[in-house]
């Protein structure tokens, strides 16, 4: 029986990938599988995933023909994973040896829907532990309770998919896939989904993935249009916490991670093509439109100084029509 489904999409990381893979040799166990997804790459990727597949125990290999982002991939291997509990991993971070068997003895132990762990942050030789921000630890908790308080740091801010471990009725409630075609930003419904609509949840403090900052092939160092999916991300964000038994209590903690977030890719607009910089600033205003305008305002109140003015600012922009649309 497979008590562990790891699910590693990669798209053109032959520069990692071996690292990656080598990791999950050293976590490898009759009852955990493998689940590696090419997202149709352009360099030497696919050569390495299918020698891989011939030497990984349990490893399953599956090549998109075309690429359909993370988000995509991730949900093709939900839909192949046999496992009790899921985890992943990206195709250009690694592991300690042994962390999965710890991880999956945890999540047992403890028995609730979703785990989620601390990890190590690695630009280049140097290494930053980062903790989920919450400050209870090895004790089953209500995920929703979670989301809050909204004017400090909490789970939902902490969205690293490869950062836990869940549990296979979340898939079974749908609960656990990722929206489609997403290209940045897929994480963010999908945590606010889980601290919602899950039913438990603990944090474990186990250190064991090392994730890569910094890769220059990576969607957050690359300023082009699909950096602007965190718009879609985020108003579906928006969208689904409204509808909420509990949007009153909600509302201001998604509005303030959504101006955070704005104002964050306003702050580094320089990183952007002229074109897309100025497709930012419109979508971004439309998006300042559309968020409910009391609770934006508190939100704004809340913030400091120059984060606000500079919003504030942008929501007084005249409207284009391509923002409009």
């Amino acid at each position: 029986m497979v008590k562990l489904s790891v699910i590693v999409p990669f798209y053109d990381v032959q520069h990692y990938a071996p690292d990656t893979l080598r990791s999950l040799r050293a976590n490898a166990r009759d009852d955990i599988e493998f689940v590696l997804v090419d997202d149709c790459s352009h360099d030497a990727t696919p050569d390495l995933l299918a020698q891989a597949a011939k030497e990984l125990p349990n490893a399953v290999y599956v090549r998109h023909e075309r690429n359909g982002g993370l988000a995509t991939a991730r949900n093709t291997g939900i839909d192949r994973a046999r496992g009790t509990y899921l985890t992943f991993l990206d195709g250009d971070d690694w592991l300690a040896p042994g962390h999965y068997p710890r991880l999956l003895a945890a999540a047992e132990e403890l028995g609730c829907d979703f785990l989620r762990t601390d990890h190590v942050q690695c630009t280049g030789r140097t290494r930053t532990i980062h903790r989920v921000p919450h400050g209870r630890r090895g004790v089953v908790l209500s995920p929703r309770e979670a989301i809050l308080p909204a004017d400090r740091s909490t789970s939902v801010d902490y969205p690293y998919v490869w950062a836990g471990i869940y549990h296979r009725r979340l898939v079974e409630r749908g609960l656990l896939h990722f929206t489609d075609g997403l290209r940045t930003a897929e994480d963010r419904p999908w945590i606010w989904r889980l601290h919602r609509e899950a039913e438990s949840f603990a944090v474990v403090g186990l250190l064991g993935v090392h994730y890569r900052r910094g890769v220059a092939s990576s969607l957050t160092q690359i300023g082009d249009v699909r950096q602007l999916d965190f718009l879609r991300a985020f108003d579906q964000v928006i969208a689904e916490t409204a509808q909420d038994a509990e949007a009153e209590r909600l509302l201001p903690k998604a509005v303030r991670s959504y101006c955070a977030i704005i104002a964050h890719h306003l702050g580094r607009i320089d990183r952007y093509e002229p074109a897309v910089a100025r497709r930012l600033k419109s979508l971004s205003a439309a998006a300042l439109r559309r968020l409910p305008q009391r609770v934006l305002d508190e939100a704004l109140d809340a913030m400091d100084v120059q984060r606000a003015t500079r919003l504030r600012r942008l929501r007084r922009r005249p409207l284009v029509a391509e923002a409009a649309a």
